[in-house]
């Protein structure tokens, strides 16, 4: 039951306190044995626990991701491969398995508020920034993507740089030496979410370049995330897009 939700009973009467005291103790978490599910995730930071797939097995992240979802019908694991997802899909048939992401997601949304723009320096970048695009859709943020907009062709980005404007968070994704994230915050209001990539050539040091570019970025109004974590910035994009709008009603 939603924090919200579960206030609103006690308010009205239908409620006792102590009801909804054990009703707390009771989301607070389940002990699967192997792991220890965090229910009450989304009533302190606005979305429920995110399942880390890699290294989980398929059984265990299947157990995991339906506990999450029986309590909150909507649940995100991140760097899933097709045995996760198969092993999911199995208790969750709704599960859908956004491959390019290595992303589950099962159900969706109520909404998609304010404006996140996604966007890559370059192709090889997109999978990065799906799984960026993903959970900021997933923690109900409205998405757009400028894909394929990187400084080496820069005309592409200043073809899209008015509706890149527009958002209220900005997720820069890119490899190589990582300017696309510079040259994105000295054009815009909007905070920018940096994520370098582990694409580049060997000085690109599995993106440690891209990486240390970005950290000493001269635009300010720039914070990083770690080297391929498109999760980290679509997760932060979307907590500022959700402020933002809270901010204007």
């Amino acid at each position: 039951m939603e924090l919200k939700e579960l206030l609103a009973q006690v308010a009205d009467g239908t409620m006792s306190i102590e009801a909804a005291e054990q009703e707390l103790k009771q989301d607070s978490y389940e002990d699967l044995s192997f792991a220890k599910v965090d229910h009450s995730r989304e009533a302190r930071s606005g979305f429920p626990e995110v399942v880390f797939c890699e290294r989980k097995t398929p059984d265990q992240t299947a157990q995991i991701m339906s506990a999450i979802y029986g309590r909150s019908g909507l649940v995100l694991g991140t760097r899933a491969n097709a045995e996760h997802y198969e092993a999911v899909k199995a208790v969750l048939p709704d599960a859908v398995f956004h491959e390019s992401a290595k992303i589950i997601t099962v159900g969706e949304p109520k909404e998609q508020i304010g404006n996140v723009a996604i966007c890559t320096a370059g192709t090889t970048d997109i999978p990065v920034a799906e799984e960026a695009a993903l959970t900021a859709w997933m923690c109900g943020a409205e998405v757009h993507r400028y894909y394929d907009v990187g400084v080496a062709g820069i005309h592409r980005l200043l073809d899209q740089v008015e509706d890149i404007r527009k958002a209220n968070a900005i997720v820069a994704v890119a490899g190589m030496e990582g300017a696309l994230a510079s040259v994105i915050g000295g054009l815009v209001n909007a905070p920018v979410v940096a994520c370098p990539t582990s694409v580049g050539y060997g000085a690109n040091f599995g993106g440690l370049s891209a990486l240390l570019a970005m950290l000493n970025s001269c635009a300010a109004g720039t914070a990083v995330v770690n080297i391929d974590n498109g999760f980290g910035a679509g997760f932060m994009a979307a907590k500022v897009n959700r402020q933002t709008v809270k901010g204007k009603e």
